[in-house]
Order: structure tokens, then sequence, then C-alpha cells
């Protein structure tokens, strides 16, 4: 598996992999207002997000295509050792094969190796346990800060995880 920097040609592949809304709200929590959204949404959202030069976004690949999509942020703009990861997404045709573990701790690597994180931080709803059991996996703890969100309209708790490399 590789990674490289998301191109807008990608956005309609990306946005193929949500099948519904409640993946969707998964995917991005309240950072869109409506579902769906198109490719040219995506596209927007990337133009929007990367004149700020805190935003990265990435495709990881393979020899078969696309696997996922993943941002890497700046959460503060003062502290360049802490990185957040969103945006998460592996193909929906392709889960299940540990390749969303791997995409994350390629993420991971990248953001300590070549970002110089020391830290790397990530939200995931409590009722997305795939996602959960992924991140905790990869090597995310849990910090046992949550955040409620309205979803759907269901109440929905976020989780918040923290990678920390090992010296």
């Amino acid at each position: 598996m590789n990674i490289r920097p998301f191109k807008e040609c990608d956005a309609d592949t990306i946005i193929s992999w949500i099948k519904s809304e409640r993946i969707f709200r998964f995917w991005c929590a309240d950072r869109f207002e409506s579902y769906p959204i198109t490719g040219n949404d995506l596209i927007a959202h990337y133009e929007d997000s990367i004149k700020t030069d805190d935003t990265f976004h990435f495709v990881a690949y393979d020899d078969s295509g696309l696997i996922g999509y993943f941002i890497i942020r700046y959460p503060e703009k003062s502290d360049r050792h802490t990185l957040r990861l969103g945006f998460v997404i592996v193909d929906d045709n392709r889960r299940g094969q540990g390749l969303g573990k791997e995409m994350i701790k390629t993420a991971l690597d990248y953001a300590v190796s070549f970002m110089g994180a020391s830290k790397v931080t990530i939200g995931v709803f409590d009722n997305n346990p795939s996602a959960l059991y992924c991140y905790l996996n990869s090597g995310f703890k849990d910090t046992g800060i949550t955040e409620n969100y309205s979803c759907l309209g269901e109440d929905w708790t976020c989780k918040e995880l923290e990678y920390i490399p090992e010296d």
C-alpha cells in the first residue's frame, strides 16, 4: 500500500464509497451540511481547506486502485507537533481485509516520520465499532474524552483517541 496526495480526479470514486447517510455522518460528522454530496462538493472542501496550509489530503492505493482517503491537519496553528487525522474512509468493496488498519498505520508513520508529529489524534463515534476497532488496533489509545453530537435524530458520542509514538 502507498499513499499520495489527493487529486481532484479521485473525488467521485471516494464519494461513491458512501452508500448511506449513516456512513456519511460516520465519515464527516457535521462538516458537510447535507447528504448526499458530490465529487464537486468534496473538491470544493479540499480547495477551501488547503488555503490555510494546515490540512493535507491523501489517498491510499495499491495495484488494484484507490483503497481509501484521509486527511491530516494541524488542529492548532501554534502547535506543529500535534496532528489530527480525519475524514477516514475505505472503499466499501474492500472493507474487512485489514486495509483500513494498514492505511492508518501508514498515515501515522507519515505523520511522525515526515511531519514531525509527537502526537496524533482522531475522533470516532462509539456507534461505529469497526472504525473504533481499527483505530485502537492501529496504535491509538482512548483518552476518555468524549463529545456529544446529535446525528440523524439520535444522540451520538464521539470518543477522542490519541497516538503517541514510542521513542
